[in-house]
């Protein structure tokens, strides 16, 4: 589990987060919603570490991030998965050697042991033979499947992902969306995905955070969000359904 506790961040006189606090499940798709500029990726770069907080923790399964060291943070981003919006795939390298990246920086696996899990971590998502492939030989949702990979190769307890169907057409979001949950349920990781897209939310969600001018406002799962009587809440909903109908 991931838990902030009362999280603040301010630069200069603008204050992005207001005491956030959340609870991430374990072996659950946690999602994190919300208008753009609601505060969503600062929240997600103060759990990673990437933004230090000016108030408030961070906990990952009990021990507290925020007040840890260098060395024992390091110790920790071992166990972060990270799926990218764009997917972030290094343009020369070929699929297996960007599955492998995390694996040479940070593991002390033989060649052949890594070699191994390439492969698995390929074939978890279907993406058998691909190994010698380019990047702009593969089309965006095989991208995509490329980056989960590529995240789940250190075998993290932990995977944030951040817009993870941008760009693609409903089917291919389909198809990530069931490989988070599935893959979430497998290794009984904490999942925190960061997205815009009510169908996924709808369908792909556990429990689902709803930022609003960098307070949580709202926190429950999809069935609740149905019936929910926050207006703010139901005016970002129905306003984001309503986009998704008219690009369909």
């Amino acid at each position: 589990m991931i838990e902030l506790r009362n999280i603040s961040k301010s630069f200069g006189d603008q204050n992005v987060l207001r005491g956030v606090s959340a609870q991430f499940q374990k072996g659950k798709v946690n999602f994190v919603i919300g208008r753009s500029g609601s505060g969503k990726s600062v929240m997600t770069k103060c759990t990673v570490g990437l933004l230090e907080p000016d108030e408030g923790h961070v906990l990952f399964d009990g021990r507290n991030f925020t007040d840890m060291s260098l060395l024992e943070r390091k110790n920790i981003r071992k166990e972060i998965g990270m799926l990218f919006q764009g997917s972030a795939l290094f343009d020369s390298m070929t699929v297996a050697e960007n599955v492998m990246f995390p694996l040479k920086m940070f593991s002390h696996m033989l060649e052949q042991e890594m070699l191994d899990r390439v492969k698995y971590c390929l074939k978890r998502v279907e993406l058998d033979g691909s190994d010698n492939k380019l990047p702009s030989e593969l089309s965006g949702g095989m991208q995509k499947r490329v980056g989960i990979a590529r995240a789940i190769s250190m075998n993290p307890k932990y995977l944030f992902c951040d817009e993870p169907n941008s760009g693609l057409d409903p089917q291919t979001a389909i198809v990530i969306d069931n490989l988070i949950v599935d893959i979430t349920k497998e290794y009984g990781m904490t999942t925190v995905v960061i997205s815009h897209d009510m169908n996924s939310v709808i369908e792909a969600s556990d429990t689902i955070h709803f930022l609003h001018q960098g307070e949580v406002a709202w926190s429950g799962d999809n069935a609740e969000m149905m019936v929910a009587s926050s207006d703010t809440l139901n005016d970002f909903v129905y306003a984001s359904k309503l986009m998704q109908r008219m690009k369909s």
